[in-house]
């Protein structure tokens, strides 16, 4: 089985001829454990979102905020490994035949194998990779192994990025770009703002042709909607992970999801 980057592109094509942004939704592979976590993936998608980020939980994640960290803790602590991740990859794209990509720190994929890693993601039907920390300049023996397994690289832009920087991470990228909504962690905010847009807009004035997607900070349809009138894609983590917290029992969490899943894809298709 070869990378689904053409899945990737295909379905967020599909999301803009439907005059609306993408909806995607990021979990950590191994939370509340590896059965639950693939389940949440799967609620997620059947209730509506249309890509999904697998999270590979991290003992350092220093982009996610403490919804996050803590899930990734519960998710260590429950001895998750790459395996694992792979296969709820697997699991989730054989049961929906929607584009999960993993989202993950360097130090992982490097002390497992760059080729290694991209085989056994395009293996396991993966679409491709968030790599938030790995700088362009250095990823070039990534970008080659991703390249040859069909697989996208997704790069973050913030809002710090100069259009020089901005020029280069969307020439190196694949599938989307990732913008960051605001500079901190990952985390629900109160509003995602105008700092926002005004990335999307300077990195669409690269010219490059890669939809372009915001996160950090979404938590409710009505911010969804907000994101969606001026972006490709609306990604959202921590408040899927908070449902998840909050719910009494794995099953419980599971549906939370769903429901979540559901608000959020009437958003998108709401826009402000």
């Amino acid at each position: 089985m070869s990378g689904t980057i053409q899945l990737l592109s295909d379905t967020l094509a599909a999301a803009k001829a439907e005059g609306r942004a993408a909806l995607i939704a990021y979990l950590p592979a191994g939370f509340p454990t590896v059965d639950g976590g693939i389940a949440a993936v799967r609620a997620a998608l059947d209730g509506g979102a249309d890509v999904v980020e697998v999270g590979l939980p991290h003992s350092d994640p220093v982009l996610d905020g403490p919804v996050i960290q803590t899930a990734d803790d519960i998710a260590l602590r429950g001895g998750v490994r790459i395996a694992d991740v792979l296969r709820t990859v697997r699991e989730a794209y054989e049961a929906t035949g929607k584009p999960i990509l993993v989202m993950t720190y360097w130090n992982p994929v490097d002390r497992y194998g760059v080729e290694r890693f991209t085989a056994e993601l395009a293996q396991a039907g993966g679409a491709g990779c968030i790599l938030p920390d790995l700088p362009v300049q250095e990823s070039a023996l990534w970008r080659e192994h991703a390249d040859k397994h069909g697989l996208a690289t997704v790069f973050v832009v913030a809002p710090s990025s100069r259009e020089e920087r901005l020029a280069k991470i969307t020439a190196a990228g694949s599938g989307f770009v990732y913008a960051a909504s605001l500079m901190g962690v990952t985390g629900t905010r109160a509003s995602v703002g105008a700092q926002a847009q005004d990335l999307v807009e300077r990195t669409r004035a690269t010219g490059s042709p890669l939809p372009v997607c915001v996160g950090l900070g979404v938590s409710d349809a009505a911010q969804a909607a907000e994101v969606a009138g001026f972006a490709d894609g609306v990604i959202v983590g921590s408040a899927f992970v908070k449902r998840m917290l909050d719910a009494p029992d794995e099953a419980a969490g599971v549906e939370a999801v769903r429901a979540l899943a559901g608000e959020l894809a009437e958003g998108v298709r709401r826009r402000a």
